[in-house]
């Protein structure tokens, strides 16, 4: 299954109209408080740290320029052609390698795993993003990347991130800045209860390995001056 239209258009129009500086975004945190966290949670699960490692939802790519830093070689891939201009553009020395990838359409999906085989997969926040009937396919999709030897590191908001959500878009005073476009091109954070990553997971055939609690950063900040940070939950996973 593939996308919907209205799905990819909405994320076009977004990555079209957003800034090309490093934190103009709602979730383009600094990777030492994003990937970094992370891949401390993830290296150590990976039997085979050579594969090459697919930066899933990549958006502007600034996550997947960090990791290019540390694997030797990382393929950044999203949805939207505007997105992966971005990340191309803010790379020009090449260290990554960027593609547009539908990863709920099998036949592209498999097209990736057969010029890479098995890969580490890095995905942040797009699974709540995905509408309801894409989840599983998605996550399907990251089953056939990952094969019998690859790893994936998901993290994904958590239910208790919703009414932090609703509570800022709801202000008096409107969403924050950084906020506000994601609402206005209706990408408004889908509800993906805790439980149900859980069974899209087992139907791929994927195993959790190590799973915890992690606060997801953000670039906008409060009227106070805090750092907005939304409640996430992370899992390691492969084949059984």
């Amino acid at each position: 299954m593939s996308v919907t239209s209205r799905y990819r258009e909405a994320w076009e129009s977004f990555w079209r109209e957003a800034p090309e500086e490093q934190g103009a975004v709602f979730w383009d945190a600094e990777p030492v408080l994003t990937v970094g966290p992370h891949l401390a949670l993830f290296e150590p699960h990976l039997t085979a740290p050579t594969l090459p490692m697919v930066d899933l939802g990549c958006g502007n790519g600034t996550q997947t320029r960090f990791l290019a830093g540390r694997f030797t070689h990382v393929v950044g891939a999203d949805l939207s052609v505007a997105a992966i201009d971005h990340a191309r553009q803010s790379d020009p020395a090449g260290l990554a390698t960027y593609r547009i990838l539908d990863a709920g359409e099998k036949d592209e999906v498999q097209t990736l795993h057969a010029e890479l085989g098995d890969a580490n997969v890095y995905m942040r926040g797009v699974l709540h993003q995905a509408e309801p009937d894409d989840r599983q396919s998605l996550v399907d999709g990251i089953a056939t990347l990952v094969g019998t030897q690859g790893r994936a590191f998901l993290v994904e908001l958590a239910e208790a991130a919703k009414p932090v959500l609703m509570g800022l878009a709801q202000s008096p005073a409107g969403p924050p800045p950084k906020l506000a476009p994601v609402f206005r091109h209706g990408l408004a954070p889908g509800e993906v209860a805790d439980d149900a990553v859980l069974d899209y997971l087992r139907t791929a055939g994927l195993s959790v390995l190590a799973s915890g609690d992690m606060p997801l950063t953000t670039t906008e900040y409060t009227p106070d001056g805090a750092r907005i940070e939304l409640p996430s939950k992370w899992a390691v996973v492969g084949r059984s």
